[in-house]
This record gives C-alpha cells, sequence and structure tokens, in this order.
C-alpha cells in the first residue's frame, strides 16, 4: 500500500476561465499554489490533503494525485511503461478499477485505445504476480486512474473523486439545462459578494445559484453531501481519517447568520424543486421562495448585496425576440429596485445583452459548457442612467 501521509504532485483541475477562482480557494485552504493553468492549479499536497480538498472545493472538477510523469512517444509504448509500475501498492488483485485519459497526440485517434491498453497493463501485471486479476468497467465505482498525455510528455494520476465534483448530490431535482454547481460558485465568487449581505436570485429555477450562495454564508461545504469518493478504494485509504474530517467540517457550520436570501421564479414547478433541493442541502430554512414574475421579487433595503440574473440566452431560432423585452425588463428592474446593490447577469448571448440598457462595470468570461458566456457585473447606485443599446 501507498503512504497517505507523502506528499506529491497534486493536480486540481476545472472547467476552463475557472482557475482564478479555484486559486483563491485552495490559498484559502492554506495550499501554495505551484503553477496555475487553464483549467486546474498544481499544488504539493498528501493523499490525506486530497482527502481534504475533495471535501471543501466548490469550484474545482479532479484532484489528482500523480502516480508517475514520464515521456511517451508512441500508443504503442503505453502498455510496456504503464506495466513496470507497481499497481499492486494500490488497489488489491480482486478490486474493481476504471480509467480514463486526456490524450492529444498524433498516434492517437480515440483517447479509448489508451484506456484499453492502460487497463490491459494492469490486469495482466495482476495476473502474472498474483494469479487474479481486478475487474475493470467505465463506471466510477472503485478506483479511478486518469492519464494525461500531450506531445511526448504523460502522467498518469489516481483521481481521488471519480466523479466531478461539481455533482454535490444535494440537487435531487435537476430541472431543465440547471447551471453546474461549481460554476455557480465560481460566478459567486467573481461576483465579489460579501456573504453578510443580501443575496437575490430573480428567475432562480431549480435553486443553484442561492444554495451555493447560502452554503457559503453558512460554512457548509460539498464533502456534506457526497458520501462516495474513488479514494476510498486506494491501499492505504483509513477511514478514521476520513470520517475525523467529516465531523470538524460538520463542525464548522454556522447557521447563526444574518444575511437575506430570496430565491423567486414564475413557475410553481422551479419553487417547488428549489425548496426540495435547499432542504436536501439544509439551508431551506435560510431562503425566502417567493412564486411570480420577477419585477416582483423582494429585495431587501441594504446599503450593499446581489441581485443575480441568469436568464435564457435565446439559443433556438426564434427564441432571442421573445427574450429582447424581458432582458429590458430586468434592467430596469435592477436601476429601479436594487440601489446599493451589485447586480450580476450571466449570460450567453451578447445581442441580449445590450437590452439590459446599463452599463456594466466588469464583463468576466466563462463557458458554460460549450457556450461562450460573460458574467455582466453592474454598481446599481441611486440615480444611474439608462444608456441606449
Amino acid at each position: 500500500m501507498i503512504d497517505f501521509k507523502e506528499k506529491g504532485k497534486v493536480m486540481v483541475t476545472c472547467k476552463d476561465r475557472f482557475a482564478p477562482y479555484l486559486e483563491e480557494e485552495l490559498i484559502g485552504l492554506g495550499f501554495k499554489p505551484i503553477l496555475v493553468h487553464r483549467t486546474g492549479v498544481e499544488i504539493k499536497a498528501s493523499l490525506n490533503d486530497c482527502i481534504f480538498l475533495n471535501l471543501h472545493l466548490r469550484t474545482a472538477s479532479h484532484v489528482l494525485f500523480e502516480i508517475k510523469s514520464f515521456y511517451l512517444h508512441h500508443a504503442k509504448d503505453i502498455y510496456r511503461r504503464v506495466k513496470v509500475i507497481p499497481w499492486e501498492n494500490y488497489i488489491k488483485k480482486d478490486d474493481y478499477f476504471s480509467v480514463v485519459s486526456h490524450v492529444e497526440h498524433e498516434s492517437v485517434d480515440n483517447p479509448l485505445f489508451v484506456n484499453v491498453k492502460i487497463k490491459d497493463a494492469i490486469v495482466d501485471r495482476f495476473r502474472e504476480i498474483t494469479g487474479q486479476r481486478p475487474d475493470s468497467g467505465s463506471e466510477f465505482n472503485g478506483a479511478v486512474f486518469q492519464m494525461f498525455w500531450r506531445e511526448t510528455q504523460a502522467s498518469l494520476y489516481i483521481n481521488t473523486n471519480g466523479d466531478t465534483l461539481a455533482k454535490r448530490g444535494y440537487r435531487k431535482i435537476p430541472g431543465k439545462a440547471p447551471m453546474a454547481e461549481n460554476l455557480a460558485a465560481s460566478t459567486i465568487l467573481a461576483g465579489g459578494w460579501n456573504p453578510e449581505s443580501p443575496f437575490v436570485n430573480p428567475m432562480c429555477g431549480v435553486g443553484t445559484l442561492v444554495i451555493e450562495a447560502a452554503l457559503m454564508a453558512t460554512n457548509r461545504f460539498p464533502g456534506l453531501f457526497r458520501d462516495h469518493y474513488s479514494f476510498m478504494h486506494i491501499l492505504g485509504f483509513d477511514k478514521e481519517i476520513y470520517q475525523h474530517m467529516l465531523d470538524e467540517l460538520r463542525a464548522k457550520v454556522n447557521d447563526n447568520i444574518t444575511a437575506n436570501f430570496i430565491a423567486s421564479d414564475i413557475s410553481e414547478r422551479a419553487i417547488y424543486a428549489s425548496k426540495e433541493n435547499a432542504k436536501t442541502a439544509e439551508v431551506a430554512d435560510h431562503i425566502q421562495f417567493e412564486e411570480g414574475d420577477f419585477e416582483e421579487t423582494s429585495v431587501p433595503e441594504a446599503d450593499e448585496g446581489v441581485v443575480f440574473f441568469n436568464p435564457e440566452y435565446g439559443e433556438r431560432l426564434g427564441e432571442e425576440d421573445a427574450l429582447l423585452e424581458t432582458y429590458r425588463r430586468i434592467g430596469d428592474f435592477m436601476k429601479q429596485k436594487c440601489p446599493g446593490y451589485t447586480g450580476l447577469i450571466f449570460t450567453g448571448n451578447k445581442n441580449l445583452a445590450k437590452r439590459i440598457g446599463l452599463k456594466p462595470k466588469r464583463k468576466i468570461e466563462f463557458y458554460n459548457g460549450t457556450i461562450d458566456c460573460r458574467l455582466l457585473k453592474f454598481e446599481l447606485y441611486k440615480g444611474s442612467k439608462k444608456i441606449k443599446s
């Protein structure tokens, strides 16, 4: 088995454009970034540290602990380079494991070929050493090993989480095209919201944004809602250490907060889903849910706060025209009802954004899947003037 206390290279991955917020999180948790990439942050940490990160990180996708880095010139060399690794130190001979890979190399036109070669090498090593072989498949039910290969440089990692960390576990009713949890957390951090101030979320959908904000304010971390990670299947995993970290996570929760959280939607079904998801996330008591048009949303009087819209983008033919008036009304609502607040609008449609009629202080780049989006940040001063679109 391997030593979970020994430090090594760890790559914490994230979606493109999330890296600044992931770096901010890691520093806040006491880790020192070595390199910041477009889709990840490299740190030095142990596997026990990886457990800690899995439980705490809001903006990350995966926490990868490096097994070995090596030169790899051709796909035909994969089997030989992988088979010499002492896999019996990582999993048992009758365990289950899966392999994923990200490859940019001229000798490979299908990453699944790389996965198969790695699986064959691991299985054959066990068969030769023990006479038995572990089972393997595409489900993340056991240990997960991951390869990154670009040009001549390859690295093999333990993927310590398995399923992406974006899947918190509290969103039991996902709704239609909901914002991913780690995208919601990243946009909230990018918007600069003060967790002691109001968070108003008209058009809340299934509630992801307001729930993520309430989790931050109450010091609830994602690990409270998930009970399976692939690190649990690596030899050397200590369940007592994991349980101790969970106990510490629960002890951090603070429900004695004064911030107001308001979520509204015109859809009765959306409000129901939001309430149910908030209950699972243990923050429903902190959120005031309102059914009705967004213009009727309550906005507490405050010196600061955030009003956050995530309206539709009009991706299908004909939908954009129907949304022109909606975006104009959003701008009027923020100007007339939200003085002193910071307005945040997340959209993937630049033409519709122009209809808001307010000049954003910042346009922060994000992707929602493959859609090129912007988080528009508005300072809503009293008496601000609407500009012509």
